[in-house]
Formats: structure tokens, sequence, C-alpha cells
């Protein structure tokens, strides 16, 4: 039992690292390519396909989609999500908006509901937990920017991904020193 939970903590150390260092240059691309349509769509389309296929990956790790629903349904919302926004794409920059937002309100139950099992499992959620709450309140924030009369860019969207990164590092280094505290004890 104690190697599964060692080898658990190691696999979602490197995930969350993985998931942080992702957003977080997927926040600074936001930025650098805010003023250009073609790299800002492509960018907003991969957003939530690197979230489907990090939950499949992650899901596939700890027991497969079966073992892990709220898992198997964000893989399933993420990619209709980016496949809903490369149709928003055409519509409008709210149409946009409108599309991560109700995804960020999916992805963040999703998100919490799985910390919450996980928490049961393997402790340490804590993190996840709040960032999947903050996940939906975001993504009803968006909702009402997209109604608005300011037409909203990629910029919109990168405090959202800034977020996660927050997150997804913090629960890194948390499990990180969990970890180290429990070796040297």
């Amino acid at each position: 039992m104690q190697s599964r939970l060692s080898a658990q903590s190691s696999w979602l150390q490197s995930y969350y690292f993985g998931r942080a260092i992702f957003s977080i240059a997927w926040v600074a691309a936001a930025v650098v390519f805010s003023g250009q349509i073609g790299p800002a769509a492509f960018l907003l389309v991969i957003y939530p396909a690197w979230d489907a296929v990090a939950n499949l990956a992650d899901a596939r790790v700890n027991g497969g989609l079966k073992a892990n629903p709220s898992q198997a349904l964000n893989v399933v919302v993420s990619a209709i999500t980016a496949l809903a926004v490369i149709v928003a794409i055409s519509h409008s920059s709210f149409a946009v908006l409108a599309v991560f937002g109700i995804w960020a309100i999916l992805a963040g139950v999703l998100q919490l509901s799985t910390g919450v099992r996980r928490w049961r499992l393997d402790g340490a959620q804590w993190a996840m937990i709040l960032s999947g709450a903050q996940s939906a309140l975001a993504g009803g924030y968006m909702i009402s920017r997209s109604v608005g009369t300011v037409a909203p860019t990629i910029l919109d969207v990168a405090p959202y991904a800034g977020f996660g990164a927050f997150y997804f590092l913090l629960s890194a280094i948390w499990l990180f020193a969990t970890a180290y505290r429990s070796a040297r004890a």
C-alpha cells in the first residue's frame, strides 16, 4: 500500500508540475500573441484540447476511465469544447468567451469532484478542490462578460489559465513537501 501511495504521489507531482508549466507557457503565449488572430485562435483551441489529453493521461495512469468517471466526463467535455471553440471563433469573440465560460464551469465542477475523490484516497487535494470551485466561478464571470459590450480577447481567458497554473504548481509543491517530510520521518 505504501509503495502505491508513493507511486501515486510521484505521478501527481509530475502531472501537476506538467500542467502548471503548460499553463504558464500558454499564458505567456497568450500575452505575446494577443493581437494576432491566427495564433490567438490556435491557443484558444489548444487549451481545452490539452485539458482533454491531460485528463485522459491521468485517468489512464490511475485505473482507467471507468475508475475515474469525473475525469472521463472531463475528457469528453474538454474535447467538445475544443471543437466548440473552433465553431465560435468564426462567429465572434463573445461566443468564444461564452464557450470558455461554460467549459470553465463544467471542468471546474468535474475537477472539484476528482479532488474530493482523490482526497479520500491520496490526501493533499485541497488546492485542486479550491481550483475547481474557482474555475466554476470564473466560468460564470466569463459568461457575464460574453454578453457585454466590450469585445473580449484572449487576455480575458489568460487570468483563468494563470490561476490554474498557480493551483497546479501549489499542488505539486505540496505533494513534494509532504513526500519529503515523510521520507525524513
